[in-house]
């Protein structure tokens, strides 16, 4: 038996894709994405949530 897993929003860390964008599928063919993937600020930016956000779960591990 396979089991389906949701994709991951590379936007909002550990939340799984909603599609929130219309149209869309999930992050392959989100508009919002590639806009932050390609902006050099932007990316800047999202790396800098995603190493926090990393940071503190390793802090903070859930049990």
């Amino acid at each position: 038996m396979t089991r389906h897993r949701s994709p991951k929003c590379p936007i909002r860390y550990g939340e799984p894709c909603t599609a929130c964008q219309p149209g869309t599928s999930g992050p392959n063919d989100c508009q919002l994405v590639v806009l932050v993937r390609e902006d050099p600020e932007l990316k800047a930016m999202m790396r800098e949530m995603i190493a926090r956000h990393r940071a503190e779960d390793t802090h903070n591990p859930q049990a």
